[in-house]
């Protein structure tokens, strides 16, 4: 009974077992960093590459195209998402970055930016939309399309960045690289969707847990090629306080930007909660899959971190707003009746 009570606390706001077991992940790999750094055959990061694919393999195999052109439709809403996620979002953050960069927080501020060059995520961002009322179909078209367009403009983003870092930066390479891990795999998905969607359909649940334990198995590698070279020494418990503020105030500005823009749109309701929730959130997914091809192991865990905190902070604060705006949709209906 107190199990289960606390099950539906920790729903109420938005954390999950996914939520806890990424902290426990940064633990374990600050306690034994060795199996997460060894190479070969059979190593820990050899499987989180093929489980990668296997995550955008399934991924393609829920699509169906048939939906997909149908929602090119709303192209206004379309434009307002993707607009919001690949252009506004970095904009904000290159404008902050100039004023409160350091030399310090440099790896830090590198990772926010990822942050906003990251698509916006999928399965949470269409779960927030129904629980709140919104248009459905348009967020299961604008999360997809956003996670197919984030292969390319994410690494353009980032060598905007990391060229007048390093002057080190193959945009070829990496483009490629995410094209056989990434796009191959969705498009393979694709094709056998008529064939095979059934099964992604019928073991939706299971299939959600492979992404999850992957996910798992990307930070755990990530964070232990850091701690091994203790790249987290420089940072403070007022640093990662900060960068968690900061997290939530950017999630904050692009939702009352997007909120703005959908009323100056004249969205009606179902389209702007679409917007507001698929313009306003990251995917920790792609986050993760990128960051081991865009980034050096040994950093990679400190650029995951920012990304990790939005993650969890957009959870909560967006499941609160869903359940909210489902409040009040509820409290209208009881009115009109009685």
């Amino acid at each position: 009974m107190v199990k289960t009570s606390l099950s539906v606390l920790l729903a109420r706001v938005g954390l999950d077992w996914f939520i806890l077991a990424l902290l426990g992940m940064i633990g374990l790999a600050r306690l034994f960093p060795g199996p997460g750094i060894q190479d070969g055959p059979f190593s820990l990061s050899t499987l989180t590459n093929v489980g990668v694919s296997l995550i955008f393999f399934f991924y393609g195999l829920r699509l169906n195209f048939e939906q997909l052109k149908a929602g090119l439709r709303n192209y206004r809403l379309h434009l307002v998402i993707h607009i919001t996620t690949f252009i506004v979002f970095p904009a904000v953050v290159l404008l902050a970055r100039s004023f409160l960069m350091t030399p310090d927080t440099e790896l830090l501020w590198l990772g926010i930016f990822y942050v906003a060059a990251l698509p916006s995520t999928v399965s949470s961002s269409v779960v927030m939309v129904s629980i709140a009322g919104g248009n459905i179909p348009a967020a299961i078209f604008n999360a997809s399309i956003s996670s197919l367009i984030g292969v390319f403009i994410t690494p353009l983003w980032m060598s905007f960045l990391l060229t007048s870092t390093n002057g080190q930066y193959d945009l070829g390479s990496v483009i490629g690289k995410l094209t056989l891990q990434v796009i191959a795999p969705v498009v393979l998905g694709i094709l056998l969707n008529r064939r095979l969607g059934w099964f992604s359909e019928r073991y939706k649940s299971y299939l959600r847990y492979f992404d999850q334990f992957t996910i798992l198995l990307i930070v755990y590698t990530a964070f232990c090629e850091s701690f091994s070279l203790n790249l987290f020494a420089r940072y403070s418990v007022a640093d990662l306080v900060g960068l968690a503020a900061m997290m939530l105030a950017l999630f904050f500005l692009i939702f009352g930007f997007v909120h703005l823009l959908s009323r100056l749109f004249n969205f009606n309701r179902e389209d702007r909660i679409t917007a507001l929730f698929c313009g306003s959130k990251k995917s920790l997914v792609q986050g993760s899959v990128m960051a081991n091809v865009l980034f050096p192991g040994t950093i990679a865990g400190v650029v995951l971190l920012p990304i990790m905190i939005y993650h969890a902070l957009q959870l909560i604060v967006a499941s609160i707003i869903a359940q909210s705006m489902a409040h009040r949709v509820q409290e209208k209906k009881s009115a009109i009746q009685t």
